[in-house]
């Protein structure tokens, strides 16, 4: 159910040229973590002002956008909800802004399911994304796969968390790494 409505996506994204990446459960799910998950969240390469862009999309390959006032809702949020509503699947599609986003987005690996390439964040990029949801979920996630995982490039993971520290000091996403990680310094 998944892998086909994710090659729907990726096939409609790739067809419009809208630049993405698979983030969340979906991409945990990849590397080697099995675990329920009941959405799919999508960051796409593209800032708010392609809003138009991907409802075309979202239309096309028949899902419903959730919130009432769409602009409103996405201009607050960068998150553009929808629902498939033949599997009840939730689709998150997130607008990015950021320098790291882009980059991350160039850095995603391509994986074949249900005979299409889709685009999966790598495991560092989403280990970043993890920690800095902040979830316990999330940071579980990143227990995980990092000792699953133990090639994971850490020197790329601290650099781009001491930068999110510069930013956003109080969050300690560094320190947050090395706790869940099994490298607490």
């Amino acid at each position: 159910m998944f892998d086909e409505l994710l090659s729907r996506i990726a096939t409609a994204l790739s067809r419009h040229n809208l630049p993405y990446m698979v983030i969340g459960g979906q991409a945990v799910l990849l590397y080697g973590e099995p675990r329920l998950t009941k959405d799919i969240d999508i960051t796409l390469g593209v800032n708010i002002d392609q809003l138009d862009a991907l409802l075309e999309i979202v239309r096309e390959i028949s899902l419903r956008p959730l919130p009432n006032d769409i602009p409103s809702f996405v201009k607050k949020t960068m998150v553009l909800p929808a629902l498939d509503e033949n599997s009840g699947i939730r689709i998150d599609f997130i607008f990015s802004f950021t320098p790291y986003e882009r980059q991350a987005i160039t850095r995603a690996r391509e994986v074949s399911l249900s005979g299409q390439q889709i685009r999966f964040a790598a495991l560092e990029d989403l280990i970043i994304h993890k920690i800095f949801a902040g979830r316990p979920r999330d940071l579980e996630d990143v227990r995980i796969l990092a000792l699953k995982n133990p090639a994971v490039d850490r020197a790329y993971v601290e650099k781009w968390l001491k930068q999110f520290d510069i930013a956003l000091p109080k969050k300690g996403f560094l320190k947050t790494f090395h706790k869940v990680a099994g490298a607490e310094k």
